[in-house]
């Protein structure tokens, strides 16, 4: 199974949808404009069913097979959001939104999405149901986890789901999948200290929280080198750093601390939070300070359920005729809500030699369309073939 020649035929117009999304990108849930145009092209493919507002502005369609006895029902899932980055690309079809680009590309995956659609009503080549899911808030705003708690597998009755992301940096076309951890879980953390401010001329006089807070930073890593198992991924980050003085004579009285906690396993995130909790309250303790720690869950490490990762995997090499083994990746990825709810596997497209992802330069490579494409109609056709 080749890249179809169907999707040969339709690459000018997926290219044209794609780049009509890209010039108006839209953030976490203000998905009004993506989600209307996925919903009028949808009905005008002769879906099934068309249904809005899961997820608050998540769009679904059903696509029924020439017949459906196998009784399955696949789910394929596109992220539609954008995010709040000046665009520097110098494209004639870049954002006309001050501030907002589609600098990850969602714009592209949403048109494969669509893509793969409008083939699939037209041939219905296969024995089951196909569910395409398209999701806002993918970008911080956990909209998979939005349209789950929304009853999305259970009122549309999917078994299976499956996601696809460009990938900067691989080969145009290919495609790259791993069995279990794949994207890490993101959390964060703020911890505000309190120390005794004075003049800094006198120390001695103050419980000074700028240095509480540089020791603090320098233990926080220990968590990685000294509690984690060597061979399993932890990252912390301290991403800001603010004293609530700005004078240069002046000890403060307090400093906050931001940042993020990436980890590949539950174990590792709960020990995670555990540690940093009692190395900050340690430290400040020590110090004669207090401290008050807040701690954010994100998204949870998503993981990719073997068996149908080995089934992706198949479907990528009759397509690009190979698929490679990817990296482990400390980003998230909110798909992990829907992998939580169902077996199911993510996999990376190839975007090319291009900038990465999140850069104002960033831009998704048109001619992955075709691959894309064939790759969510072989999902559906070999997973539910026509006649057994």
């Amino acid at each position: 199974m080749p890249v179809k020649n169907r999707f040969a035929e339709l690459h000018d117009e997926i290219t044209a949808v794609r780049r009509d999304i890209h010039q108006h990108p839209e953030i976490l849930y203000e998905t009004h404009r993506t989600s209307a145009l996925v919903a009028d092209k949808l009905r005008a493919f002769g879906c099934d069913e068309v249904v809005t507002g899961i997820g608050r502005t998540g769009v679904v369609g059903v696509i029924k097979g020439n017949s459906t006895g196998s009784g399955r029902v696949v789910g394929l899932r596109a992220d539609m959001d954008a995010l709040p980055i000046q665009e520097a690309t110098g494209v004639d079809y870049a954002s006309k939104t001050p501030g907002a680009m589609h600098a990850c590309g969602h714009d592209g995956h949403t048109a494969m999405l669509l893509g793969a659609a409008q083939y699939l009503a037209e041939t219905r080549n296969f024995d089951g149901t196909a569910v395409v899911i398209f999701q806002p808030a993918e970008e911080g705003g956990a909209g998979a986890r939005e349209m789950c708690e929304d009853g999305l597998m259970e009122r549309f009755g999917v078994q299976e789901v499956y996601g696809m992301h460009n990938w900067p940096g691989q080969p145009l076309g290919s495609f790259a999948i791993r069995p279990g951890s794949f994207f890490a879980a993101t959390d964060q953390f703020d911890i505000a200290l309190t120390g005794k401010g004075g003049h800094a001329a006198k120390p001695h006089e103050t419980v000074d929280p700028t240095v509480m807070a540089a020791h603090m930073v320098t233990m926080l890593q220990t968590i990685a080198s000294r509690n984690a198992d060597p061979v399993d991924q932890v990252v912390v980050s301290v991403t800001s750093f603010q004293t609530s003085s700005n004078a240069f004579n002046v000890i403060p009285q307090g400093v906050h601390l931001r940042g993020t906690v990436r980890s590949m396993s539950a174990e590792m995130r709960d020990l995670a939070e555990q540690r940093l909790k009692g190395i900050v309250e340690s430290v400040a303790s020590g110090f004669g300070g207090r401290a008050e720690v807040s701690y954010y869950r994100g998204y949870p490490v998503m993981v990719n359920h073997a068996e149908q990762t080995e089934f992706a995997a198949s479907v990528a090499q009759k397509i690009s005729g190979a698929c490679n083994e990817a990296p482990l990746v400390m980003g998230g990825e909110d798909f992990a809500f829907m992998l939580e709810e169902r077996p199911g596997a993510y996999i990376l497209i190839g975007n090319g030699d291009t900038a990465m992802v999140h850069s104002p330069d960033y831009n998704f490579n048109d001619d992955a369309i075709p691959a894309g494409c064939s790759w969510w109609a072989g999902v559906v056709e070999e997973r539910m073939p026509a006649g057994h």
